[in-house]
């Protein structure tokens, strides 16, 4: 096996557009780096520690993307030059070609860096928010006018979060009406403001992966070219040329038993070749011997007007086992959240339902779930 040294490549939110020289080689196949934020010092050292940054690694990877972590130490997918490009070239194809992109979520995750990969391929520069700050939308509608300027298809990706917080204002509104496809991923997105786009002449696209599927490869629960999906015992399973070559810091991982397929953990139904996500296997909660997916209730939450963020958890308890709780961002009462949920049993209601300002967030749509267990 021929090997070079895994570089880190800290990527600053206020110009991460300066990474694409390397990006170039990383595609080139003559470079492997290792995408850190560089303003985030502790998460940083913890990528280059878990990840052996300094050291050797098979010539063959392109980049180590980490997982969130939101469960634990994050795991590194190792892609190739060839599972970056399939993914962004799979992308291009069932958008109806290629155009300029606007990077709107931090380039450390594979949300963003995918978004830089695309433009690359497409040969066109990215514009980049600067997001040190946060979301912006003044920043965002002045990117989304210069795009639109081009002439050219324009494209951008947004987390759930971010789509909501744009369209509670007419300058938002306007600016996402610009994008001829709007890619929403990292968590579910609520049927209101999927409605509420629609109604407004917004063109969103919901998608479904991860790192180690080199970013999302099912939009609106259809697999884009060179894709496939399978799901075995309720498990999905996700096949195809953007599919990593395991992790960096797990050596022979079951989930990637099968060449060119990667095991999820996430439950799901596929039906006439479209895919449902159910929820985690490894998230179900037990409460009293009735199993929960927390992804269930949450979207319960979520599709309740005035909800922006929902997040449902089992927490240890005596009598139960385990205690559905949950916690939200919006702007109902408690009260008002559980009248909503009338029609459910009254076994999945929350027994402790906490409102937070915002839900503590991990990564680009991920919620920290630990710090949320930790409030209970």
């Amino acid at each position: 096996m021929n090997t070079r040294i895994l570089e880190p490549l800290p990527i600053d939110p206020t110009n991460p557009v300066a990474i694409l020289g390397d990006l170039e080689d990383a595609i080139a196949g003559t470079r492997t780096f290792l995408p850190i934020p560089a303003r985030d010092r502790p998460r940083a050292q913890a990528l280059r520690d878990s990840q052996r940054a300094g050291q050797p690694i098979d010539s063959g990877i392109a980049l180590v993307m980490a997982t969130s972590g939101s469960t634990g130490t994050p795991k590194g997918a190792q892609l190739t030059p060839a599972n970056l490009v399939s993914s962004a070239d799979a992308t291009h194809q069932y958008l109806g070609g290629e155009g300029q992109w606007l990077l709107a979520m931090p380039a450390h995750h594979i949300a963003g860096m995918q978004v830089l990969i695309r433009a690359l391929i497409a040969g066109v520069e990215p514009l980049a928010l600067d997001l040190s700050e946060g979301f912006d939308i003044p920043d965002f509608a002045r990117a989304a006018q210069e795009l639109k300027d081009t002439g050219d298809r324009t494209y951008t990706s947004l987390t759930p979060m971010q789509l909501t917080k744009a369209m509670d204002s007419l300058e938002g509104i306007e600016a996402l009406r610009l994008f001829d496809t709007i890619l929403v991923g990292g968590a579910a997105t609520s049927r209101p403001t999927l409605d509420s786009a629609a109604e407004l002449g917004i063109r969103v696209v919901t998608t479904y992966g991860s790192s180690e599927t080199a970013g999302g490869c099912v939009y609106d629960g259809q697999a884009i070219p060179g894709a496939k999906i399978r799901v075995r015992d309720a498990r999905i399973e996700l096949g195809g040329p953007m599919i990593a070559r395991g992790y960096r810091n797990v050596d022979k991982h079951p989930d990637f038993a099968e060449p060119g397929w990667f095991r999820t953990s996430d439950t799901g139904e596929l039906v006439d070749g479209r895919l449902t996500v159910m929820g985690r296997l490894d998230a179900i909660i037990d409460s009293g011997g009735l199993k929960l997916h927390p992804e269930v209730l949450e979207k319960a939450i979520m599709d309740l007007d005035g909800i922006t963020g929902a997040c449902v958890l089992g927490v240890p308890d005596q009598r139960l086992g385990q205690a559905i709780v949950a916690a939200y961002s919006g702007t109902l009462s408690p009260a008002e959240v559980i009248r909503g949920l009338a029609d459910l049993p009254r076994w999945q209601l929350p027994k402790q339902l906490k409102h937070v300002e915002a839900l503590p967030m991990i990564g680009p749509g991920k919620v920290d779930r630990r710090t949320v267990t930790a409030l209970f």
